[in-house]
C-alpha cells in the first residue's frame, strides 16, 4: 500500500458485514470515514500525517470499496446508516477501541451522525465534514438543491433502473459525479482515482450504493425524524467543517443549519475548495482536523 506506508490491512468481520480497515500510527484512536463514491484511499493525501499524532483507522464502509455487500430490497436496512455506524463501533472494538475520536466525509460524515445519536458515549470527538444532516435537506429541497445534488434523485429509484444506466459505463458515471468544479477530476491522486473506477465497476458496489441511497430517503429519514421530534441531538463535541466553494458552502448557511442539530458545537470552519476537502486541500483540512482532535 504505497499510499498508506507503514499501515497494517485486515478484514474484520462484524456482526452484518466484513469491513476492510487499514491502522497506522500511534497516540489516541481516530476512525475516518469516506463519502461516496469512495473507500478508505480517499484520506491518503492526510491520514498518513495524522497517524505522527493519532492511531488513524480508515475504512471502507460495507458495500464500498472491498468491504463485504449485504443483500439489499427489503426496507434497506442492510444499508442504514445505523448497520453503518454499528459496523464501525464492532471495528474499533475489534481493534482494542471502546472509545475515540472520529471523522467522516460525505456518507461518512452521516453514519457518524447516527454513531453520536446510537452511541454518544463512544465517540469522544466529532468531526464532519461538508455535509449538513439529510433531515434538513430532504425537508427543505430546493430547486438549487436538487439540480446540484441531482444523483440523491437518480440513485434512488427502484431496481433496476439506476444500476442499469450506471453499469452501461461505469467509469463515465463516477467521472461526471465527480466533476463538480471547472477542476473536474485533476486534483484527485492518480492511483485513488483508479481504485474508485475499478470499484464502481463492479455492480455489486454500484447495486450497494443505491441501496445506501434508497435507505437514506425510507429508514434513515424515518429514524431521523423520530429523532428529531423527540429532541434528540447531537451532544458530542464537534467540528462543523466545509468547503467554501462546494454546495454546502455556497447554498447553504451550515453553521446554522447545524445549530438545529446538535448542542455541542465547538468549532465551525471551511477551507478553500469543493465538496472533495482533504482531495483538493489537503494541507488545510488535515490542519483543521488536527488542531481539532488534539488532546
Amino acid at each position: 500500500m504505497p499510499m498508506f506506508e507503514n499501515f497494517t490491512k485486515t478484514v474484520i468481520k462484524t456482526s452484518g458485514a466484513e469491513i476492510v480497515t487499514v491502522k497506522g500510527g500511534d497516540g489516541p484512536p481516530l476512525l475516518l470515514m469516506h463519502g461516496n463514491p469512495f473507500n478508505h484511499l480517499s484520506w491518503h493525501k492526510i491520514a498518513p500525517r495524522l497517524a505522527k499524532e493519532f492511531t488513524v483507522v480508515c475504512t471502507d464502509l460495507r458495500g464500498y470499496g472491498d468491504s463485504s455487500k449485504p443483500p439489499g430490497g427489503g426496507d434497506h436496512s442492510n444499508y442504514s446508516f445505523r448497520a453503518m455506524a454499528q459496523d464501525q463501533i464492532e471495528v474499533m472494538e475489534t481493534l482494542g477501541f471502546t472509545k475515540f475520536y472520529a471523522a467522516g466525509h460525505d456518507r461518512g460524515a452521516r453514519v457518524l451522525h447516527r454513531m453520536c445519536l446510537d452511541h454518544p458515549t463512544k465517540v469522544l470527538k466529532a468531526g464532519f465534514m461538508d455535509m449538513l444532516p439529510q433531515h434538513y435537506l430532504l425537508n427543505n429541497v430546493t430547486r438549487q438543491w436538487g439540480k446540484f445534488s441531482w444523483h440523491w434523485f437518480f440513485m434512488v429509484q427502484d431496481y433496476p433502473t439506476p444500476e442499469t444506466m450506471m453499469g452501461a459505463d461505469p467509469e463515465f458515471f463516477i467521472r461526471r459525479k465527480l466533476s463538480k468544479t471547472d477542476q473536474g477530476t485533476s486534483f484527485f491522486g492518480p492511483e485513488a482515482l483508479q481504485d474508485y473506477i475499478r470499484c464502481i465497476r463492479n455492480p455489486e458496489v454500484i447495486h450497494a450504493m443505491c441501496e445506501d441511497y434508497r435507505a437514506t430517503f425510507g429508514i434513515d429519514l424515518d429514524m431521523d425524524t423520530a429523532d428529531y421530534d423527540a429532541g434528540k441531538r447531537v451532544t458530542t463535541p464537534s467540528l462543523i467543517l466545509w468547503g467554501a466553494k462546494g454546495g454546502v458552502g455556497r447554498n447553504h448557511n451550515a453553521a446554522e443549519v447545524w445549530n438545529r442539530y446538535a448542542t455541542n458545537i465547538v468549532r465551525t470552519a471551511t477551507v478553500p475548495s469543493g465538496h472533495y476537502l482533504q482531495e483538493e486541500c489537503p494541507d488545510e483540512t488535515y490542519e483543521a482536523l488536527s488542531s481539532f482532535f488534539r488532546p
